[in-house]
């Protein structure tokens, strides 16, 4: 009743002060929560073997003679569940079972023992629904945690996720590997001078358990983000059944556009448009980048994505969403943070 009590409370404190995208602004750098400058060891978790991302950062950390820049982490033990509706997923966990066995990693019968062996955390559940929970048991071990794409299935259950990060005082992030490729970094760090505007695409396909974008167009998304930054105030989705073809309005008057391939070649990309000039992002990178930032993350608890950012992907696909099912209209994102507030 207490912590029902206390929610209710949060969620109308947030109603009166206009909370929206300020909640996320509010969220402090976990590495001021006392977590040390580094981790308490190199050993790995993983919760969910029903990705390939499991598989590629497994490799990555235990074949012998991974490269420094992995300082040592090593993937020890992994509970392998995981979507067990999402047939694309579950059918996957008993190949992936044998695969990381193969590479020294013990399998757990639950996410408690897996964590009585483990420092840190990567949740790699391929269902977004199941994040929250999971992550609950991870925050209540006081393991810093990694939460690959997508950090939830909806808007409301990313801001749980923040807000028990930070009652639990435990470091935590989430992001696509895409926004840790070449092309993208550069021009985040200024190749084109001041962004004015991009269009990113990625494939985008659905998943009926999850709101359209969260599934698989996060990644195009996210590298839009990762280029424009935060500051979206509204968007608009365009209806097509071959394509996702989304708009967003950003500060000062910048459009920042998402195309979501259905059909026909499935690749990554996108064009920036800056004051000094004009750039290609590039094709998908692979892991490894996503992987060293991920290392970074575990020796020093500062998270390289903002919870901010994260939140404001995750209103931007359900606000095209909203836009979609109301025949293109306009949707701001502050009306997205309200909404998710109210729900919970």
């Amino acid at each position: 009743m207490k912590q029902d009590y206390n929610r209710r409370k949060f969620i109308r404190a947030a109603a009166i002060t206009g909370i929206g995208l300020g909640m996320a602004e509010s969220l402090m750098p976990f590495s001021s929560y006392g977590m040390g400058s580094k981790a308490a060891g190199k050993r790995v978790g993983i919760i969910g073997l029903d990705t390939s991302h499991s598989i590629a950062f497994t490799k990555s950390l235990n074949t012998p003679g991974a490269g420094s820049q992995y300082k040592g982490y090593t993937v020890v033990a992994a509970y392998p569940y995981g979507s067990k509706d999402i047939q694309s997923s579950a059918e996957r966990i008993p190949g992936y079972i044998e695969d990381v066995k193969k590479l020294g990693v013990i399998i757990s019968s639950s996410i408690k023992d897996m964590l009585s062996k483990v420092d840190v955390v990567l949740l790699e559940t391929n269902d977004g629904r199941l994040h929250l929970k999971q992550v609950i048991e991870v925050f209540k071990a006081g393991k810093p945690v990694f939460i690959d794409k997508p950090i939830a299935a909806t808007l409301a259950d990313a801001i749980a996720i923040f807000k028990a990060g930070e009652k639990y005082k435990v470091p935590v992030f989430s992001s696509s590997s895409l926004r840790f490729s070449t092309g993208a970094q550069e021009i985040a760090k200024g190749k084109v001078g001041k962004v004015l505007g991009a269009d990113t695409y990625s494939p985008s396909k659905y998943e009926k358990t999850h709101t359209e974008l969260f599934w698989y167009g996060i990644h195009g998304v996210e590298t839009l983000f990762t280029v424009m930054g935060t500051g979206c105030k509204s968007v608009v989705q365009v209806d097509s059944p071959n394509t996702d073809l989304v708009v967003g309005t950003w500060d000062n008057g910048r459009m920042g556009t998402f195309r979501g391939i259905h059909e026909g070649k499935q690749v990554y990309g996108g064009t920036v448009f800056g004051d000094k000039g004009v750039s290609e992002i590039g094709n998908f990178g692979g892991y490894d980048p996503l992987l060293v930032k991920v290392i970074e993350f575990f020796e020093t608890g500062i998270p390289p994505v903002s919870a901010k950012e994260t939140l404001e992907i995750c209103a931007f696909m359900e606000a095209a969403y909203e836009s979609k099912k109301n025949n293109g209209a306009p949707v701001t994102i502050e009306s997205m943070f309200k909404k998710a507030l109210a729900a919970k």
